[in-house]
C-alpha cells in the first residue's frame, strides 16, 4: 500500500476522494468505486501500488495507437479495478474486481524500466485496466521512463479530475482514450459516470500535446445509433479533424450478451466518420483497407496493417513520401 494523493479529510475519519468525478465519500474501511482506494485509519490508500496482473511485449497498434510509432512494440502493464461499470467490458475479469480477489504480482518502476530496456521496448503503456486509478504507481514509473527517453502510453477512459490529469500529462506521450458514447444517457446508465469530464480529458491532453486517439466500441442494442455517432463525430472534427478514430467491433462479454456488433452497421459508420475524419479505422474486424492508413492528399497508402503485421511503406518522416502531405504521426 502507499498512501494516496488527491483527497481531503472530514470529520470523524470520513475522507472524499480528488481523483476522479466520482468523488467517493468514504467512511473507515471503506473502498471507492474503483475497488482500489481505500480510507484506513482516516488517510487513502492506493491498494495496488506496485501489483501487476500482467505484463507483456504489445504491437503499440493493439492499444490501439496507429499513429504513434507505428510497427514498434511496447511494455504493456496492468492491474485491478476501474471506475466504471460497463456490463460490456471485454476485461472484466481485472476490472470488476478487487485487489484480494486476484492473483497480483510485486514488481518495482525499476524492475520495469530493466525489462522495457532489455526487451527494445519504445517504452510503457498503463493498459488492460483504468490507469489513472492506479495515478501514484503510474507516475512514478511514467517519470522513471521519461527520465530514461522512453514512452509513456495511457489506454483510458478518461474519468478523472483535471488537477490528477494536469500533474501527470507532462510525462504522458500518448493516450488511447475510450469514447464509449457522444450520449449522457448512455454514459449513467451503463458506465454509472458522465460524458462531460471524459470530454474535458480529451480536450486537456490535446492543449498539453499529448498525441491522442479514440476508441468507440459499438455495442449492439446500445449505442448503434446512426444519429448519435454523426454527433459525436461532428464533435471530433471540431476538436480536431486529424484525431484517428478506432471504431471497434463489439463481442458478447461479462454480463451482456447482445450479438456481435454487424460488420454492415460498422462500415456504414466508418462512412460517415470519414466524410469529416481523414484517419478512421475498424477494431476488431480484419480489413486491410480498413485499418492501413492512405494520405488523405494523394490516396496512396503509407502504412500497410494486416492484423498486426505493419509495413510503413510511404513515410518520410510524419510527410506522404509521394507527395510530401505533412501527415499525423509521431515517429520521434
Amino acid at each position: 500500500m502507499k498512501e494516496a494523493k488527491f483527497f481531503q479529510k472530514g470529520e470523524a475519519q470520513e475522507i472524499q476522494c480528488g481523483l476522479c468525478p466520482h468523488r467517493c465519500r468514504l467512511g473507515e474501511g471503506k473502498s471507492g468505486v474503483c475497488r482500489v482506494r481505500k480510507n484506513i485509519r482516516g488517510t487513502l490508500y492506493a491498494l495496488t501500488y506496485g501489483k501487476v496482473t500482467s505484463v507483456a511485449l504489445d504491437p503499440v497498434e493493439k492499444k490501439p495507437l496507429y499513429h504513434f510509432y507505428p510497427g514498434r512494440d511496447i511494455l504493456s502493464v496492468g492491474s485491478v479495478g476501474c471506475n466504471f461499470r460497463c456490463p460490456f467490458c471485454q476485461n472484466w475479469h481485472i476490472s470488476q474486481v478487487s485487489p484480494e480477489e486476484y492473483p497480483l504480482h510485486d514488481v518495482t518502476p525499476e524492475e520495469l524500466l530493466h525489462l522495457a530496456e532489455e526487451r527494445a521496448s519504445l517504452g510503457i503503456s498503463f493498459t488492460y485496466n483504468e490507469p489513472f486509478i492506479w495515478w501514484e504507481f503510474v507516475y512514478d514509473v511514467a517519470v522513471l521512463f521519461r527520465n530514461r527517453g522512453l514512452k509513456n502510453v495511457l489506454v483510458t477512459n478518461g474519468y478523472v479530475e483535471r488537477e490528477p490529469l494536469q500533474e501527470l500529462l507532462p510525462f504522458i506521450d500518448a493516450m488511447n482514450i475510450d469514447l464509449k458514447a457522444f450520449d449522457e444517457d448512455f454514459y449513467r446508465r451503463y458506465c454509472r459516470a458522465h460524458l462531460a469530464p471524459v470530454l474535458a480529458t480529451i480536450e486537456q491532453a490535446l492543449e498539453a500535446g499529448v498525441h491522442v486517439e479514440l476508441t468507440h466500441l459499438v455495442v449492439t442494442g446500445l449505442n448503434d445509433d446512426l444519429e448519435k455517432f454523426r454527433n459525436l463525430v461532428d464533435w471530433v472534427a471540431t476538436l480536431s479533424p486529424l484525431i484517428p478514430l478506432h471504431i471497434s467491433r463489439y463481442f458478447p462479454a461479462y454480463q451482456l450478451s447482445h450479438p456481435p456488433t454487424s460488420v454492415a452497421f460498422l462500415e456504414r459508420a466508418f462512412q460517415i466518420a470519414r466524410e469529416k475524419l481523414p484517419f478512421v479505422y475498424l477494431g476488431n474486424v480484419w480489413d486491410e483497407a480498413k485499418n492501413s492508413t492512405f494520405c488523405p492528399s494523394c490516396g496512396n497508402v503509407v502504412v500497410v496493417r494486416r492484423g498486426y503485421n505493419v509495413q510503413v511503406v510511404g513515410l518520410d518522416g510524419p510527410r506522404c513520401r509521394f507527395c510530401g502531405n505533412e501527415l499525423p504521426f509521431v515517429l520521434s
